[in-house]
């Protein structure tokens, strides 16, 4: 066998070549792209064996994406995706001088796959649709959390020269408030507004109760407020403008986006599966679906796929003490879809929310029920996906029920 230590940067790749006796065979500094592929492979095949199938050679790298991973998984090797954090700990093994550089890393990653492959795990065999479906799902959910962070600056200028918009509009990226604020974005424009303009925006966003609404808003952007000099005043209204038409190309990427997320979810072979989970629409399915992957071998059991979520406990005991804590490290966007999906599944799950008034009982706070409750919706997800079977109610919680007889 071949393994390979390969420290990535944004132009070069570093790798360092080594035998089953941890032997360097070779070390070399090759370009990101076509060029620096071709050399690796020329490398390898100069230290490999005529008769060796190409999954004999290991690679340690630390990124599972890119097109330089899938040229790797491509050409057939054996391909580890290793976090970083490992990596720093694992050097630290060796030495205690703290020195590091690439090519160190390199033999590092390379000496890791060589003797720890064992407590590694492979690059994902995700489809060509799985993958899809984790881009465009990442897109849209980074959309949203750029523009609740523009909205977050817009309510901020808002409140320091302008605080009845605050009281007037109670969503400050709903097309109404963006189209009223557009037109008057400071305390005098605002207050010269009709009430026929008021309705016309409520109407083209399609909100109910056109009329009270209506007096509401005028009420409130009429009001007597105290007030900022004139020059300090038009600065913040161009601040407000601007955010203003920033947060509404938003709105129509996102919503654009949203199409694209359903449409390449919908393709993929479990979508079915995903869609009767309880608290699972299209949109949380589909980055559930993209951060899980679909590969039929990544999780060998439902504890396996439960530690990845992050949604499981971890123990630490030392002597006499003993304490189980929440995860400290996980993947952000996949816990905080799963948290959701807990969340709304109190709503359409009886056996979900007769699980969560149980923790509850028992004087667990609302947050660590919720992470148990998406703990234990992860071990049902993974059953149905092992057995293509999609979720029924009485037998996700037989055990429950069983236990409570």
């Amino acid at each position: 066998m071949l393994f390979v230590g390969d420290d990535w940067a944004e132009d070069h790749h570093d790798v360092e070549l080594q035998d089953e006796a941890g032997c360097r065979l070779a070390r070399a500094r090759l370009p990101e792209g076509v060029a620096g592929v071709a050399r690796l492979h020329a490398l390898i095949g100069e230290h490999l064996d005529e008769d060796a199938e190409p999954d004999e050679v290991v690679v340690g790298i630390e990124t599972d994406r890119g097109p330089w991973v899938q040229a790797l998984v491509a050409a057939g090797y054996t391909v580890y995706a290793i976090n970083p954090r490992q990596v720093a700990r694992y050097r630290e093994r060796h030495g205690s001088s703290g020195a590091k550089s690439d090519a160190g890393d390199a033999h590092t990653l390379a000496d890791m796959v060589r003797t720890d492959r064992h407590q590694l795990r492979a690059v994902a065999g995700d489809s060509d649709q799985a993958q899809a479906v984790k881009v465009v799902a990442r897109a849209h959910q980074t959309l949203i959390w750029d523009r609740h962070r523009h909205m977050l600056r817009l309510r901020s200028a808002l409140l320091e020269f302008f605080p009845t918009a605050l009281e007037a509009f109670d969503d400050l990226i709903a097309p109404d408030t963006l189209e009223l604020l557009a037109k008057a974005p400071d305390p005098v424009s605002a207050a010269r507004l009709s009430r026929a303009q008021i309705a016309a925006a409520l109407k083209r966003a399609r909100r109910h109760s056109v009329e009270e609404k209506t007096t509401g808003i005028a009420t409130a952007l009429r009001a007597e407020q105290l007030s900022q000099p004139p020059a300090v005043a038009a600065a913040y209204a161009a601040t407000v403008r601007s955010l203003v038409s920033v947060i509404t190309a938003f709105n129509a990427e996102i919503a654009a986006m949203e199409e694209q997320v359903k449409s390449c979810f919908g393709r993929t072979r479990d979508a079915e599966i995903y869609l009767s989970q309880p608290g699972l629409g299209q949109i949380l399915a589909a980055r559930v679906l993209g951060e899980f992957g679909d590969d039929e071998h990544r999780y060998a059991t439902a504890k396996h796929r439960k530690n990845y979520a992050g949604t499981s406990p971890i123990t630490r005991q030392s002597g006499k003490k003993k304490v189980v804590l929440a995860r400290f490290v996980h993947n952000d966007r996949l816990l905080d879809a799963l948290h959701q999906q807990a969340f709304c599944a109190l709503r359409t799950s009886p056996g979900a929310r007769a699980y969560y008034d149980a923790l509850r009982a028992r004087n667990i706070g609302h947050h660590a029920a919720v992470r148990q409750l998406a703990n234990r919706l992860v071990g049902i997800l993974h059953g149905c996906l092992k057995t293509g079977t999609p979720y029924d109610e009485a037998t996700a919680w037989a055990h429950e029920h069983h236990a409570a007889a």
